[in-house]
């Protein structure tokens, strides 16, 4: 278990969310999809990369004699000298995040040993003791680091520490399957029923992602679903009617959260130099409780957020 590493992009203590009571969330980067209205770029690709926030530099040029590959350079703007990035250029080598003392380049992913990350999550073990809290994995997808994800939830659980798994159900491996099965709660992402759709929206089918999530509710482990609300992807009337007669269905789930579509993630894209193409109106609160609505009436607990 000391060779096994996982790929982080972020820790956050003292969550509230992803699961009950207080938690410490871990975010292991990676994933197969690629949402359209995805709200963690840095969690899709396998490898760590460089993250640029432009508002910190100051445009002191250190970092660009760091480069090798040259793709590293100061232009000015409007107001005053930047770091650009030339992503064809970087290999994501990280040299030159330590000239770097304003903390304008850094790393999104580190790597960790199942012990080193416990070593993390274990801090705030009291505040899961008291609130019937505990760890939740997400990612990215952890499952494609399935592994890792195995032995990490396994050694929670050997710590008496309640774990959760926040996946997107696209599950291909064995390791995988076997991660969802130990978890203690599952957050199971659902976005859509229809196959073309679905492809379009996230670039996989969500066929496999539907005989997973039927094939864990036949453990009777406890679910909670989430629903991305996206409008022109996931909010149509027929899809979230579909959605809702699917899990109504299934044994195990205890409540559906609603999750309205948001531009949180947006400035992450700009620290990747990636454009970010959704380009969409907020969902008004009256729409969101009619969508509460149409799942309670089907026998669903359902809330908005989660």
């Amino acid at each position: 278990m000391d060779d096994i590493k996982g790929l982080v992009f972020l820790v956050v203590n003292g969550s509230f969310v992803d699961g009950h009571g207080i938690r410490t969330t871990v975010f292991l980067k990676g994933c197969p999809l690629q949402c359209i209205w995805c709200c963690n770029p840095e969690g899709q690709a396998f490898h760590p990369e460089l993250k640029l926030t432009s508002a910190k530099c100051d445009g002191c040029g250190k970092c660009v004699a760091k480069c090798r590959t040259g793709a590293i350079q100061i232009y000015s703007g409007q107001e005053d000298a930047k770091v650009q990035v030339d992503r064809q250029l970087c290999t994501n080598c990280g040299e030159c995040i330590a000239a770097c003392y304003t903390g304008a380049l850094d790393c999104f992913g580190k790597y960790y040993t199942v012990e080193e990350l416990f070593n993390v999550v274990k801090k705030d073990e009291q505040f899961y003791r008291s609130s019937g809290g505990g760890v939740t994995i997400g990612g990215g997808e952890a499952t494609w680091q399935p592994e890792f994800t195995l032995q990490f939830i396994k050694k929670c659980k050997e710590n008496y520490i309640h774990t959760a798994l926040d996946t997107c159900g696209y599950v291909t491996v064995p390791e995988g399957i076997k991660a969802l099965e130990e978890a203690d709660l599952l957050l199971f992402d659902l976005k859509g029923m229809d196959v073309e759709q679905h492809v379009k929206s996230t670039g996989v089918s969500n066929e496999p992602i539907l005989e997973n999530l039927k094939k864990v509710d036949a453990l009777g482990k406890p679910i909670i679903i989430r629903l991305p609300v996206i409008p022109g992807y996931t909010d149509s009337a027929t899809s979230l009617k579909h959605t809702a007669e699917f899990l109504s269905r299934l044994t195990s789930v205890e409540r559906v959260d609603v999750m309205p579509v948001h531009e949180y993630g947006k400035i992450k894209y700009e620290q990747l130099g990636k454009a970010y193409k959704l380009k969409v109106q907020p969902i008004p609160e009256q729409r969101q409780e009619e969508i509460v609505t149409l799942l309670e009436s089907y026998g669903l607990i359902a809330q908005i957020g989660g």
